[in-house]
């Protein structure tokens, strides 16, 4: 006869003393981490300041929001293109590299040396990589470009490794005893596996790197972010204000446009 709910809960091994220590390092924690956040109030026209610039940003540069030549729509095309371009090239450079890191494909010794690699283009942030670029190619899209792609090489590998070696080995082995090739034991064996993994995974790269191009065009790699930043430091925050709006309707659109494709690819 099985147990009742009582009798199982009572049955369970009291760990009170690992959750009250647990709680207590969790606020020794927070209280450790406030401890260096020094609240010195705000400035004495902060708030006539921020009302400025709301009200700024409200009243927006229709003249540059609609100037398809030099304007917002022109700038956001350009940040699209770095961050497809970016997504692209990273993918593609990530496909192998997984393949080279994933433990179940290659002996050991050659996996951790991928997995070395990946571990060690991950470890920049793509502001670092945007700077050096910059020193390389000179200011403009094709520095974010690069930047893009060795930044996207790192993520996209990393979650290509984990569905490589979550791959079904079963239908290999059929496709072995099948006296099927290696060619044919890729191509009807693993593919089908990895395709819809390896798309969803690529279109949700190209949803950061959009934000990510942005980012980069502070430091001159191209895209809308520099035309922003200028516009911030010269307090035009009705063209600031144009190029928010601009920002956020392409993000809704893509983050839209992505999980749709994404949730059909995971549906079929």
């Amino acid at each position: 006869m099985g147990l009742t709910v009582k009798e199982q809960l009572e049955k369970e091994p009291n760990q009170w003393i690992n959750k009250a220590l647990t709680v207590v390092f969790v606020l020794a924690i927070i209280l450790w981490t406030t401890s260096s956040i020094k609240y010195k109030g705000i400035e004495e026209n902060g708030l006539d300041i921020a009302k400025n610039v709301f009200t700024g940003i409200l009243n927006l540069d229709t003249e540059m929001l609609f100037d398809f030549k030099e304007g917002v729509p022109y700038l956001l095309l350009e940040t699209i293109s770095i961050a497809f371009l970016g997504t692209l090239i990273g993918t593609i450079i990530a496909i192998p590299l997984s393949f080279l890191a994933s433990s179940n494909i290659v002996p050991k010794w050659i996996s951790n040396i991928g997995l070395l690699i990946i571990a060690a283009i991950r470890t920049f942030p793509a502001f670092v990589y945007g700077l050096m670029f910059i020193r390389v190619t000179g200011p403009g899209p094709f520095a974010g470009v690069l930047t893009l792609s060795l930044t996207s090489i790192g993520m996209i590998s990393k979650l290509f490794i984990e569905s490589i070696e979550d791959l079904d080995t079963k239908i290999l082995e059929s496709l072995d005893a099948s006296g099927c090739n290696t060619f044919q034991k890729i191509r009807y064996g693993i593919l089908p596996q990895l395709f819809t993994s390896f798309i969803s995974t690529a279109i949700y790269r190209f949803e950061i790197n959009v934000k990510d191009a942005t980012i980069l065009g502070l430091v001159g790699a191209g895209g809308i972010g520099a035309p922003l930043i200028f516009a911030m430091n010269s307090f035009n925050w009705s063209e600031v204000g144009a190029i928010l709006l601009g920002l956020i309707t392409l993000v809704l659109i893509i983050e839209y446009l992505s999980t749709k494709i994404r949730t059909k690819l995971a549906r079929g």
